[in-house]
């Protein structure tokens, strides 16, 4: 009887530490992430996509004073909108012009100097207003002469496709607070030469933006290939390995400690694929290991050329034939970026891909600072952070995957430390990673480590 008595107090004591623990570690999903899924609406990225494609051309250097037609209506139009947005949650966005003049002698696909401008739309995070999580679109389109900026060019999924993703991703998420703030953003000038990304990357450098990330979207609506391919679900997300302007210790130290693929828009990747996979797992993220597609380059670039996050998020199959290209139709095929070339319910589940990754990195802590690594020669690995006065913050995720995985496969939950041993996982064989979580279940982005762990002698 006593040895039943004994093995029932067991029992109990495991069942309340089991408790115990539970209660402690943070809710694995976040079910407002669901509410965005399901109030994304095809129907009104539909609308605005018509909408800026009737204003027939938005080459960067098309007539800027027409109410109707021409790159000046368009930006006008998109800042009202967004205006509007902003009038339904109280004033909750500020909407601002961001623009530079550019000379006709800074590019080859400058037909004429004019002024390059940007429309922005903040809504300013709670806790941490200074940090940024962002989604830009492109405002422009171009026809198969980019010089041209009087012919027709809609540019309906290049890209009214991911302007109307931006403006929809404003509607859903304003209806929420954010711990960061979060940047709704139309860039003009990515087709003369990034001149729009230039601009803001360098004005949020300028005034001392801290960026968790910039999701670029270019080209978010067609689903039928080229190569006759026909995929609603299938998307590419493209992110640069390590920072453009990591200096040459920082190079030198990975060849001894890896981590070639982990730089900040590789973990940015990393995140958005998490996200999806967890929340919409009915869609297939690919993660890209490229800048941008071979030979090409989108609005995320100026952002990296300055050491910001950012990746591109896009279609997986693309259609050539309606791609810069004038509108006709030669030998029954038919060319040109027209509606007809757009699927709606698909833009609107990569918009949902980037509400719900943005959302994500908004309410979470911000990521754990100062990382380090130690471990060599014994059979343990160690990791230290450090300490965290942010009130919003449960715990911490230690990360750990083979060093020739993309993802990161395997974590240990910790909370209450800076600084935790696995034991029996050897540092050799490896990549690790620190991500902070918080009390609603959200994280940060996972933090590869910088040094290693110096002791005290």
């Amino acid at each position: 009887m006593k040895k039943t008595f004994k093995i029932l107090g067991m029992i109990a004591f495991l069942m309340s530490f089991q408790g115990l623990s539970a209660q402690q570690a943070p809710p694995e999903i976040d079910i407002r992430i669901y509410d965005i899924i399901n109030n994304t609406s095809a129907d009104r990225i539909e609308t605005d996509i018509r909408r800026l494609a009737n204003f027939g051309t938005r080459n960067t250097f098309s007539d800027t004073v027409s109410e109707t037609r021409g790159i000046g209506a368009a930006r006008r139009w998109i800042k009202s909108e967004f205006e509007k947005i902003s009038e339904e949650c109280g004033g909750c966005l500020e909407v601002f012009y961001q623009k530079d003049f550019v000379e006709k002698t800074q590019g080859s696909r400058v037909p004429h100097s004019a002024w390059v401008v940007n429309v922005v739309a903040v809504l300013r995070g709670t806790d941490y207003p200074n940090s940024y999580v962002m989604m830009s679109g492109d405002i422009d389109s171009r026809a198969s002469n980019t010089m041209d900026y009087e012919i027709d060019a809609p540019g309906a999924n290049d890209n009214a496709s991911g302007m109307a993703g931006a403006l929809e991703a404003a509607r859903v998420m304003t209806k929420y607070k954010f711990k960061h703030s979060v940047a709704f953003v139309g860039l003009s000038g990515e087709e003369q030469g990034l001149f729009g990304g230039r601009g803001l990357a360098k004005y949020a450098q300028e005034n001392n933006w801290e960026i968790i990330g910039v999701l670029n979207n270019d080209m978010i609506g067609n689903i039928e290939g080229v190569d006759g391919v026909i995929d609603n679900r299938t998307f590419r997300i493209f992110s640069e390995p390590t920072p453009a302007n990591e200096t040459a210790r920082q190079r030198g130290a990975r060849r001894f400690a890896g981590g070639e693929v982990d730089g900040i828009s590789r973990q940015l990747a990393r995140y958005i694929h998490g996200q999806v996979k967890t929340y919409m797992p009915e869609m297939n993220p690919m993660m890209i290991y490229r800048l941008d597609r071979f030979g090409r380059g989108g609005h995320h670039r100026p952002f990296n050329d300055l050491g910001f996050a950012g990746v591109r998020i896009m279609e997986a199959h693309e259609n050539y034939n309606r791609q810069h290209q004038n509108i006709r139709e030669e030998n029954g095929i038919k060319y040109g970026d027209v509606i007809e070339g757009v699927n709606f319910p698909y833009a609107k589940k990569l918009t949902a891909v980037n509400a719900i990754s943005m959302a994500g990195l908004a309410w979470a802590p911000p990521a754990p600072k100062d990382v380090r690594i130690g471990g060599a020669v014994r059979p343990s690995t160690t990791l230290q952070w450090a300490k965290s006065d942010d009130p919003n913050i449960a715990g911490y995720k230690l990360y750990w995957r083979l060093t020739t995985s993309p993802t990161w496969d395997n974590f240990k939950y910790v909370s209450g430390v800076n600084e935790h041993t696995l034991e029996g996982i050897v540092i050799d064989n490896y990549y690790f990673g620190v991500s902070a979580v918080g009390k609603d279940g959200n994280e940060s982005p996972v933090v590869f480590p910088a040094q290693q762990i110096r002791r005290r002698r």
